[in-house]
């Protein structure tokens, strides 16, 4: 893997006008370790007045004192070298003094795997390493910059990042027992913290490979009870008979195979909450409890948890009603497609893909071995089937008030069967649905019999049941259903 050349342009030009200049972080570290990184940031010993006047078209992007440069179609941060002071609210230094070396730059860091800076002297890669960043990277360890508790007090978001790190970075990593000690002894600190940076770490973690591990590490260090405490109202709560795992387990594995299977935001955190409520609706004990309207508090259980954490409204309205409604009820031949379209209208049409997802979440968390039995494809099917378009002469562009009007007759059986035979001409050819059409044909068929008339709609109808049938064909075989 090569450095861009727009990267490598912004340190040279720094350099010509005598300043120093390192690509620094997180980026470094995953240029090290083979992995694509997701933006570059440079840091240098030019302030940011200096930064902007060799980059005119960059601009102060914080009080941190960050330049951002526009190369081609890369943003690069410039961060002038900076030590920070006493951290009163555990997120931001109460002053930023600028420092006038590397050195002191990268003691303010907060993991070794983060605290490495990297530059081309001649065209060879020159690496500062303070703190054995590169032999904790090829161990695959977290470990704090420094004292841990020290970190940590300075920031506490780092509590969750750590966390969210040791689970995203590959497989294999782990958190060092120091830091790790450190996090459990400081995890209340992450309640300083705004909502939504706590939410934007933990949908990094949710939407990680290893999303289950994830939420299992924040547990085991302390941090959930912060985050989510309901989560782990669930812990060690058993289940009725179906059910081989706690409720907490049951979540994490329902969890998990929606990270198995890519599915989006929405399933991944209704997986994680859609039992939620089940302690609070606990009754009786042993493999006769009940949970009667859990679904219906989860939802409320969900909304709060959501809403606390600062999601959108979009975000918060799309998971609740998965949450709200994983509970249908579906057997072939027992229920109606009435029930169906009911469930289709309350889930809402474009929740639907997503509530069979949840469903398959649901059974694999539950321990059964498949996800997708027969009679959730028969449910697929009559879902696609009353959410099709109904075949209706009421698709047509002309009803039986303009053949009154066109023959000059009264209400009668032959008005729906002209509907019918018109229906037939534009089932044929979609294009002859136009009203001009549509009115010409009207005229030519009231000059037939009655009798002639009544035997063209037997024909169109039975043309039309055909469509129908064949339409439904298609559908069953499309879902392996009879």
């Amino acid at each position: 893997m090569e450095i861009p050349n727009e990267v490598k342009f912004v340190i040279q030009e720094l350099k010509k006008q005598g300043f120093e200049a390192y690509i620094v972080g997180g980026c470094v570290r995953d240029f090290l370790r083979g992995a694509e990184p997701d933006d570059w940031d440079v840091t240098t010993n030019a302030k940011p007045e200096q930064i902007t006047k060799i980059f005119p078209k960059s601009y102060l992007d914080n009080k941190f004192g960050t330049v951002t440069a526009q190369q081609e179609l890369f943003e690069i941060e410039i961060t002038p070298y900076r030590t920070e002071s006493k951290y009163t609210d555990k997120r931001h230094p109460d002053e930023i003094k600028w420092a006038k070396t590397i050195e002191q730059d990268l003691g303010r860091r907060d993991f070794t795997v983060n605290a490495l800076a990297l530059s081309e002297v001649e065209g060879v890669a020159k690496i500062i390493d303070l703190f054995n960043g590169q032999k904790d990277l090829e161990k695959k360890i977290i470990r704090a910059v420094g004292k841990p508790d020290i970190r940590f007090s300075e920031d506490a978001l780092r509590l969750i990042r750590a966390v969210r790190f040791a689970n995203t970075l590959g497989e294999g990593w782990k958190i060092e027992p120091k830091t790790r000690a450190a996090i459990k002894k400081n995890a209340g600190l992450i309640q300083m913290i705004s909502k939504e940076r706590i939410r934007d770490e933990f949908m990094k973690i949710i939407m990680s490979e290893k999303a289950a591990d994830g939420v299992e590490l924040l547990r085991k260090l302390g941090l959930l009870k912060y985050i989510i405490p309901e989560l782990e109202e669930g812990y060690k709560v058993k289940q009725a008979k179906h059910h081989i795992y706690d409720v907490y387990e049951h979540l994490l594995l329902s969890l998990k195979y929606a990270a198995e299977k890519n599915f989006n935001k929405y399933v991944r955190i209704a997986a994680l909450f859609h039992d939620i409520g089940k302690p609070r609706t606990k009754r009786g004990k042993g493999e006769n409890a009940t949970f009667y309207n859990h679904e219906l508090v989860g939802a409320r259980m969900c909304f709060q948890i959501l809403n606390r954490l600062r999601f959108s409204k979009k975000d918060i309205e799309k998971t609740v009603r998965l949450v709200r409604y994983h509970l249908f009820y579906y057997n072939v031949d027992e229920v109606g497609e009435a029930s169906v379209r009911r469930l289709v209208r309350q889930a809402g049409p474009e929740n639907i893909e997503e509530l069979l997802q949840l469903r398959f979440c649901d059974r694999i968390g539950s321990g059964v071995p498949k996800a997708e039995p027969y009679k959730l494809r028969h449910l697929k099917y009559i879902i696609e089937k009353v959410s099709q378009d109904p075949i209706s002469v009421k698709m047509l562009k002309v009803n039986g008030e303009d053949i009154m009007r066109l023959l000059d007759i009264k209400p009668s059986r032959k008005i729906g069967a002209i509907l019918d035979i018109l229906f037939g001409y534009v089932l044929e050819d979609p294009k002859k649905n136009k009203k001009d059409f549509l009115e010409m044909e009207i005229k030519k068929l009231g000059k037939l019999l009655d009798s002639e008339i009544f035997t063209l709609s037997k024909k169109a109808i039975q043309e039309r049941q055909k469509i129908v049938t064949k339409r439904d064909e298609i559908t069953k075989k499309k879902y392996w259903v009879t």
